[in-house]
């Protein structure tokens, strides 16, 4: 594992050398329709941009001229002390050091301003500016995300290793589905990250229910269609309903169990009520994905002001990670204290499954948002990123269950977020 720096000391290299320690010369940009002088350009120089990687003092000269910005982003944590934090406070770092205090990053903790519901209304009507948002929670508005949060189950699951692999093969497939950006520009929003994978998903219970006996008359929360109908199949009856809720629901007995990411379980103390965790070795559970978007605000900034928050977000997953798979591991550690049991699923059960999951995975192409080979591309996407993400060091040492005894809380994400983003296909999409 890379274990040598924290993710925040490695700031200084990613916002300074941003493609570790190349110096590029600025370019001029004929694209001035992308950058406006209303959000904070201040005439002359708006529209020229900088090539990723150029040296800070080329930055600061290309910037002298604009107008400061504040920028308000409404990351998914409850609070600076969530374990979930990082994802919102590495982005702020990065951008107010990279654009020398010309950005000022606001942010906005608790979903404040917007829920899940209404996030997106909000950034297209100019209360955020950035924001995290779910937008399977409106499937009919956003079809292909939705479908490849539930093909992604043929992803192989992992507490560390995989968590990296399903993000970066996440975050191409979202930035190759001309029907996930399509849904992002019909709303007036630019993707920043279309597809974030985010964590992978568990069951959350008050009682054991790691075979397929215990999933019978199981009522159990669902954040995706996909999610409910698999529910459904095994047994179970899903319940729909915001995350905010599930604690009380799941303390009344509303609710037996959860099925959702661990980060958002160890934050909201879940295992208080629930300490039960079950985890899939080799199926996973189709996943609810999340995205990055910047609001109707965005085209107006300065095309340098736009390239430090596109290049900014892309590096700051190294965050995103941190808060993902430390949530993980905080969250097994709450199972056991609350004196939970941490088991893997029952070969029977993952079975089950899996072989499900391959019907979600037909039903899903069938709707004709995401291509046809969609399986191919999966595998060919997470061997490439196995085998690079492992060449740097990021392997599992053991399974869930002792998760919180070998992961290393120390672990820097940086050269994560570097290859993603430099060998990933993001950079296509750089405002230019």
């Amino acid at each position: 594992m890379t274990t040598v720096k924290t993710v925040r000391s490695a700031l200084p290299r990613a916002v300074t050398a941003v493609a570790g320690g190349a110096a590029l010369a600025l370019a001029l940009t004929a694209c001035a329709g992308s950058a406006g002088t209303e959000g904070g350009g201040s005439g002359e120089g708006s529209a020229e941009g900088f090539e990723y990687g150029a040296a800070q003092e080329d930055v600061d000269a290309l910037l002298a001229d604009l107008d400061p910005v504040t920028i308000k982003f409404q990351p998914s944590a409850a609070s600076p002390d969530s374990v979930m934090a990082p994802a919102g406070t590495v982005f702020k770092e990065m951008v107010e050091e990279r654009s020398g205090g010309k950005i000022e990053v606001e942010l906005i903790w608790g979903q404040a301003i917007a829920g899940y519901g209404e996030v997106h209304d909000a950034l297209s009507d100019g209360r955020l500016d950035m924001a995290y948002t779910l937008p399977p929670y409106q499937p009919a508005e956003f079809p292909a995300i939705n479908d490849l949060g539930t093909v992604m189950a043929a992803l192989p699951a992992s507490p560390f290793h995989g968590e990296l692999v399903a993000n970066a093969v996440g975050n191409e497939l979202g930035w190759e589905n001309e029907s996930v950006l399509g849904a992002y520009e019909e709303r007036g929003l630019t993707p920043l990250t279309p597809l974030a994978a985010s964590g992978g998903y568990y069951s959350v219970c008050t009682n054991p229910a790691s075979s397929p006996d215990d999933w019978q008359g199981l009522q159990a929360r669902a954040g995706s269609s996909s999610q409910g109908k698999l529910i459904q199949h095994l047994g179970g009856s899903p319940v729909s309903m915001e995350y905010a809720e599930t604690f009380e629901a799941l303390q009344r007995g509303t609710v037996d169990c959860t099925v959702g990411q661990l980060v958002p379980s160890a934050e909201s103390g879940i295992f208080e009520v629930a300490p039960h965790l079950g985890y899939s070795t080799t199926a996973s559970i189709p996943r609810l994905p999340g995205a990055y978007l910047a609001g109707s605000s965005f085209q107006d900034l300065p095309l340098a002001y736009q390239q430090i928050i596109f290049d900014s977000n892309a590096l700051a997953s190294s965050g995103g990670m941190q808060a993902v798979i430390g949530g993980n591991a905080a969250a097994v550690g709450q199972a056991k204290e609350a004196g939970g049991e941490v088991t893997a699923f029952s070969d029977e059960l993952q079975d089950q499954i899996a072989s499900y999951s391959e019907e979600l995975t037909n039903e899903a192409i069938g709707n004709g948002h995401i291509s046809e080979d969609i399986l191919a591309e999966i595998t060919a996407k997470q061997s490439e990123w196995d085998e690079r993400f492992t060449e740097l060091g990021y392997e599992d040492q053991g399974t869930v269950a002792d998760f919180d005894e070998w992961f290393d809380p120390e672990t820097d994400f940086l050269p994560y977020a570097e290859a993603s983003y430099e060998n990933g296909n993001a950079m296509e999409h750089r405002p230019n």
